[in-house]
């Protein structure tokens, strides 16, 4: 699950040219806006990340005086990238001391101190009711549901470049990655288990009978030979992919048809995705076995087997930057993944050109 909510230390404070009420704050790989002398530099803060559903009651001042707005039954507004005075500005950075009362007689208050609560890294999101917004469905793929997301696998979300920083650049400064883009479309999960096939959105396993025929996912499932591919290979495996096409988010790659592209190969019975050479070897292997080539491909690699340094990449600052080249048609592409060779350590740098331009 997601910490969208966590107790983080301010790192740096940098003055606005021109600007009286405000400064930018930096905390380990994100920076925001906010009051001037609210902060001083060591000070904890309570951090809410971009893509945070902030209830009302939270923080009402998101509303600027309007009424606000209902997400899932709350509600509240959407915290997105943004510029302010020409800064950078993601999240919402709060004092600590505006959440003290709310610690008074909740289950965290049984006789314990509240700093117990507010040590860094600390996560407040299920305590303050916040919950990840996640833009509608399209119609192309909503349709009968079989239950929720399977179990047995993991569901497609890599840890943002932001959350962990010292991971990156202390303890994998020196690991070779391969690097490939990350595509603005919907999340596509097809899976072999033991006799059973079945595909997934992202958040649900879907039902494959005849009222889901016009569904985008399940059809891709059925024309592309998946289901029938992986049934013959045989092996429990799950393929993970980015459904893009017509009618699916801004189809910024101007398909005229439905294309999956592979990202990852997840292993259900080792619980783990294959590295990337493995990955590619297998869905070679589904290629040979009919798997049709002209509706699934492999999301394109940009570097192989390189280190942050091959790249010029030596901070959080540079490697956001890297991310804010083209597409495969498109001058600003949503990001970039980095996935270790052992397949045991990835992330992802999410464009912040792409955030800007209202890209979710």
């Amino acid at each position: 699950m997601r910490h969208l909510v966590t107790v983080r230390k301010i790192d740096d404070i940098v003055p606005i040219e021109g600007a009286d009420l405000i400064v930018v704050v930096k905390l380990d790989g994100w920076q925001c806006v906010a009051k001037k002398e609210e902060f001083k530099v060591g000070d904890l803060c309570v951090y809410f990340e971009i893509d945070s559903w902030v209830p009302h009651d939270v923080f009402p001042d998101l509303s600027k005086g309007k009424e606000p707005r209902i997400y899932e039954g709350i509600s509240g507004q959407r915290l997105r990238t943004v510029k302010l005075r020409g800064q950078l500005s993601q999240g919402l950075a709060l004092p600590v001391g505006m959440f003290l009362d709310r610690f008074e007689g909740s289950k965290f208050d049984e006789g314990q101190e509240l700093s117990e609560f507010f040590f860094i890294g600390n996560d407040l999101t299920n305590f303050l009711g916040v919950v990840k917004y996640e833009p509608p469905v399209p119609a192309e793929i909503a349709g009968q549901v079989e239950g929720q997301f399977p179990i047995f696998i993991k569901k497609t979300d890599q840890e943002r470049c932001q959350n962990i920083v010292y991971e990156i650049f202390e303890e994998n400064k020196d690991s070779r990655y391969e690097v490939s883009m990350k595509g603005d479309g919907s999340s596509f999960t097809g899976f072999n288990r033991d006799i059973e096939t079945g595909v997934c959105s992202r958040n649900y396993h879907l039902k494959i009978n005849d009222d889901n025929a016009n569904n985008t996912l399940v059809r891709m499932f059925i024309d592309s030979k998946m289901q029938q591919v992986l049934a013959e290979f045989g092996r429990n495996i799950a393929v993970q992919a980015e459904l893009m096409g017509p009618g699916i988010q801004a189809n910024r790659e101007k398909f005229n048809s439905p294309k999956l592209f592979v990202f990852d190969i997840y292993d259900i019975d080792t619980a783990s995705y294959l590295p990337p050479t493995e990955r590619l070897d297998v869905l070679n292997q589904l290629y040979k076995l009919g798997l049709d080539s002209s509706l699934v491909s492999h999301v394109p690699i940009l570097w192989n087997n390189v280190t942050l340094a091959d790249l010029g990449v030596t901070n959080v600052q540079e490697l956001l930057a890297l991310a804010d080249g083209p597409s495969m048609v498109h001058p600003i592409r949503e990001g970039l993944v980095f996935k270790r060779l052992d397949g045991k350590f990835s992330f992802k740098a999410i464009s912040n050109k792409f955030l800007l331009k209202g890209g979710d």
